[in-house]
């Protein structure tokens, strides 16, 4: 190279200075292998990482009909950068992107999102395009980075947090050779990608990501090892969203010297979970804040409402009612709150639910005026759906009712087992004024509804929510029905002591207000209280007490009631030829007032009875009847105590097989219902016929007057397989009187 510059032959008018530059060329820096750091603690995404990992992989067996982008969305916090970006190291790892990785992260839900445009020319920089060459139009800037791309082998290109698919689509390449990932708090259809959409973590992996992001900082750190109890517990107040997880890890290793236990304790107790997940640096209602702020103004109102609905899912009707504008809109809105994975599928199809953090988030954002009118909108609708309900599976019609919303007892039936937990948590709405009224009608049409599916602790609930509006109100009226209500399911719990204690406080009351057929009515179930702890005079007198007071008040249902349960009683004692004639008076009862469900229990009952005395094949018959009406009204309890009771009746008549049938069918039935103990001695009497030792049970005292609290009966001695123990007869199904 010479530094010798040739000026002859110039013209030159005054002095002239000469100067050279001379640059060495050089090709422009690039950027191919971008990407950010894996995160700390990774762990639980095992199959979603699979997933990945074969849609990436270009030596795969469809490789050639694969599709050219891979979407992750999910809510924000979930995990999805974490998740690409370890799916882009294992990738790099594999050797499967010789050209490189170019990493873009787009800030999708922030203020200033980066354009298609600006992601465009920072990836032709980022492959080495020098800026003065860059085309100036968006077209063209397209055009080249496609060709680029082009004479490259084959690369990852992940793009980060995206809000929509313009702001990635420049970034595609033109042919299916080079593979794009992106991550976005929306599914993006329309890209024709393959989607993968992230949930929260499982149980262990949650776990797994508490204890390797506190041995990362502190490798001999044993809280979670050492108290895995109150790590799952934080795990499920974490409501296990990566972000949460990793953001109370950081607060544990703030301070080596809390125990697990103190922070669930704190997050437990805390106004918001959403504002105590805060490490400083990051925070779960600032990665809410992100997705909330770009909702329109239509799909933010029913996420705030949404929030208000009691259980953890809900369907579309009732998300609709809780809206109140026209039918039809709500399904829309909820479409478009899933896209952004702000709200979640239920159980099955048309169901909805919330994840827990985002369901507190949402419901701190409800006015005090959107709360009010929403909470009576869903609860006159819950309390309308729940009367039809509870007449269609009972099989009643009121009269000049309007047209029922059930086609049928199932469809009925259906609704309440799904919105149960949405029925029972709006009774608890009676603690507020201007609610209380309807929530405790409510709590009185799931009554029967509850006893009869076994939710005795739910029936528990709603009675002592109903109870204590009705005392806040002064209705004694309310208070005396909700007492009784409340002891019948004490009752179904177990606990006697309790169940006894509530329908004599119903009783006092009914006294108090002269309503003999109240007391009629507390006094038969106090009856059957002291019948199952053994008190069997008593309970007589209780049931001829309340028998005189029903034939006065002429409650024929409820008298029907009482004769049912004071057959049960006479059994107990051995009396026979009366409990026969008081099931006959039950029966005829039950039939005048229509009652079908109640009178296939006290169908059973005979049948229990007809065996005892004897008619072994009478008693066939009358349980051949209460099985027919048990499958017919879906009650599997019920069903499971007939099937025993057929048993019993084979095995009385000499066949074991039959018996063993039964019994083993019986079984089934329990476990439909739920009942494990039940199901668990059915199966055991099935396996030790013939008999040939007999379980007894420990004697009772019964006080000595009977309105003294009844003595809680002792548990039957354990019995273990080689005891063989004897069939016994199932519970007969009492009727409670409401």
């Amino acid at each position: 190279m010479s530094d010798h510059v040739e000026f002859r032959g110039g013209d030159f008018r005054g002095p002239v200075i000469g100067k050279a530059e001379y640059r060495q060329q050089a090709p422009a820096p690039t950027a191919l292998d971008a990407l950010p750091p894996p995160a700390a603690g990774f762990t639980g995404r095992g199959e979603e990482l699979a997933r990945l990992r074969a849609a990436l992989d270009p030596a795969a067996t469809d490789a050639a009909q694969a599709v050219l982008v891979t979407a992750v969305s999910g809510l924000g916090g979930i995990g999805k950068t974490a998740l690409a970006v370890q799916a882009a190291y294992a990738a790099r790892e594999e050797g499967w992107f010789p050209g490189g990785v170019l990493f873009v992260d787009l800030h999708g839900y922030h203020d200033v999102p980066v354009t298609a445009d600006q992601a465009l020319q920072s990836q032709l920089r980022a492959l080495g395009v020098e800026p003065e060459h860059i085309p100036a139009t968006a077209d063209e800037r397209a055009g080249l980075y496609r060709s680029v791309l082009a004479d490259r082998a084959t690369m990852l290109i992940l793009a980060d947090n995206a809000s929509s698919p313009e702001q990635v689509r420049p970034l595609l390449p033109g042919g299916s050779r080079h593979r794009v990932l992106i991550t976005s708090r929306h599914r993006l259809p329309t890209l024709g990608a393959r989607l993968l959409a992230l949930g929260e973590l499982p149980p262990d992996g949650a776990l797994a990501l508490f204890d390797r992001t506190l041995r990362a900082a502190d490798a001999g750190d044993p809280r979670i090892a050492d108290d895995p109890e109150s790590a799952a517990l934080l795990a499920e107040l974490c409501g296990r969203l990566p972000l949460a997880l990793q953001i109370a890890a950081a607060l544990l290793s703030a301070d080596p010297g809390t125990p697990v236990h103190e922070l669930c304790t704190d997050l437990a107790n805390a106004r918001s979970r959403v504002d105590r997940l805060d490490d400083g640096e990051r925070s779960v209602r600032l990665a809410f804040d992100l997705s909330y702020q770009r909702l329109p103004a239509a799909e933010a109102r029913l996420l705030r409402l949404f929030a208000l609905l009691p259980g953890r899912e809900s369907g579309l009707p009732a998300v609709e009612a809780l809206q109140g504008d026209e039918p039809g809109a709500a399904h829309a809105l909820l479409s478009a709150l899933e896209r952004a994975h702000l709200v979640e599928r239920g159980s099955h199809r048309g169901r909805w639910r919330l994840h827990d953090l985002v369901r507190e988030y949402a419901a701190d954002k409800v006015t005090t005026a959107e709360r009010e009118a929403a909470r009576e909108r869903v609860l006159s609708f819950y309390l309308t759906q729940a009367k039809a309900g509870d007449l269609r599976w009972r099989g009643k019609q009121a009269h000049g009712s309007p047209p029922q919303p059930f086609r049928d007892r199932e469809e009925a039936l259906a609704w309440l087992d799904e919105e149960r937990e949405n029925l029972v948590g709006a009774t608890r709405w009676a603690a507020v004024r201007k609610l209380s009224f309807d929530a405790s009608r409510l709590s009185a049409v799931l009554a029967d509804y509850l006893e009869w599916r076994r939710y005795f602790d739910d029936g528990v609930t709603v009675s002592r929510c109903a109870q204590a509006a009705a005392e806040r109100a002064g209705d004694a009226h309310g208070e005396a029905d909700a007492w009784n209500r409340m002891g019948i399911s004490l009752r179904g719990t177990g606990r006697m002591q309790e169940a006894f204690d509530a329908c004599r406080r119903a009783y006092a009351l009914y006294d108090s207000l002269g309503r003999d057929g109240g007391k009629a009515k507390a006094v038969s179930n106090m009856g059957m209280i002291r019948n199952d702890v053994g008190q069997v005079d008593e309970a007589v007198d209780a049931f001829r007490y309340a028998l005189a007071l029903l034939r006065r008040t002429g409650d024929r249902h409820s008298e029907a009631g009482a004769w049912n349960n004071l057959a049960i009683t006479y059994r107990k004692a051995g009396r026979v030829k009366e409990a026969l004639n008081a099931l006959r008076r039950a029966l005829e009862l039950y039939r005048e007032t229509g009652d079908r469900l109640r009178e296939g229990r006290a169908w059973h009952n005979y049948g229990i009875t007809l065996n005892v005395s004897g008619r072994t094949w009478a008693a066939l018959d009358a349980c051949l009847n209460a099985l027919d009406i048990c499958e017919t009204y879906e009650d599997r309890h019920g069903e499971g105590q007939t099937l025993y009771a057929l048993g019993l009746i084979h095995e009385t008549a000499g066949e074991p097989a039959r018996a063993r049938s039964y019994w083993l069918r019986a079984a089934e039935a329990y476990d439909r219902a739920g009942s494990a103990r039940d199901a668990a001695y059915a199966r055991r009497a099935a396996r030790f016929l013939p008999r040939t030792a007999q379980v007894s049970l420990p004697a009772l005292t019964a006080p000595a007057a009977p309105t003294d609290t009844p003595a809680q009966a002792a548990p039957p001695a354990r019995t273990t397989d080689s005891a063989q123990p004897a069939p016994h007869p199932p519970d007969a199904p009492g009727t409670a009187v409401r």
